[in-house]
């Protein structure tokens, strides 16, 4: 019996779906093995089909993230009576079911970051080379610009009239607001995407990188419910970019800053209260 249970045990360990999952698992932690840091540079990538594969899955899925929502917005906007349109929940549905959708769709090619403050705090998490980062960055930049640019291509005078979905803080609020805001939204954001893409999760819970999009893009939709009075809700500088560029008004201009600062900081609070606090990867004891 004592040799049966011995067989069982290996099995667990060597095939995947049939480890223990939830808190059953806690125990496992010594069978699993940290990942290495992605490095700095990679310069071998530049080489590779699969990289600009995957920065070609940023452009498109920013491009379809832009253009789903900023038209969602435009709808909302234009009405004169919020009861015959989707409403505040309805763009936050918008911009949460966006992300879950392409999330699920790119996870696999570039990992579906679709904004640059994700990739940002995945790069402070040594999850990705900075070249790649960089590449990311930009493609998802141009993406968001593409698919705001094809709203207004549809119609110019509504688009510029109803303020093109572009970020600014609402009047009643400071800047400093608005900043706050941004910092603590996207912080909850990338909380979120470091926990649900941890590869400690993925190696012991198996249901996890299937429902990894769904909390990313809840957490999404209730940011954005919490923030759209303040400042529209940014937590992505590449859709705040993109709508700046293509409406192209001055107070759309002066709040900019508000939508890369507060992003940038939030993501890199996020990432360094999982790598420090929830995963306490500095604190782990070598052998």
């Amino acid at each position: 019996m004592e040799g049966k249970e011995e067989d069982v045990r290996l099995g667990a360990n060597k095939f995947s779906e049939r480890q223990p999952i939830g808190t059953a698992a806690q125990s496992q932690d010594k069978d699993y093995k940290e990942p290495p840091p992605a490095p700095l540079f990679e310069p071998g990538e530049l080489q590779s089909w699969s990289f600009y594969r995957a920065g070609i899955a940023e452009f498109m899925a920013t491009f379809l993230f832009l253009y789903i929502t900023i038209l969602t917005v435009m709808g909302v906007v234009k009405s004169n009576s919020k009861c015959s349109t989707v409403g505040i929940q309805g763009i936050a549905w918008a911009f949460g079911g966006m992300i879950f959708a392409l999330v699920y769709c790119t996870a696999g090619i570039s990992g579906g970051h679709i904004n640059p403050a994700v990739t940002f705090g995945l790069l402070l998490a040594r999850k990705l080379s900075l070249t790649r980062a960089v590449f990311y960055m930009v493609m998802q930049c141009l993406g968001a610009i593409c698919g705001a640019g094809v709203v207004k291509g549809f119609q110019k005078g509504l688009y510029e009239s109803n303020g093109g979905g572009a970020n600014v803080v609402a009047p009643g609020y400071t800047k400093g607001d608005g900043l706050g805001a941004e910092i603590i939204g996207t912080f909850v954001l990338v909380y979120t995407v470091l926990s649900a893409t941890d590869a400690k999760r993925n190696a012991r819970d198996s249901h996890v990188p299937i429902l990894a999009p769904l909390p990313i893009g809840f957490a999404v939709f209730l940011v954005h419910l919490a923030t759209i009075p303040i400042t529209g809700t940014g937590i992505n500088p590449a859709r705040s970019l993109g709508a700046a560029i293509i409406y192209n008004k001055d107070h759309a201009w002066d709040d900019q800053w508000i939508f890369w600062v507060g992003p940038f900081i939030g993501a890199a609070l996020a990432s360094i209260y999982h790598q420090v606090v929830i995963r306490a990867i500095p604190f782990k004891s070598r052998p």
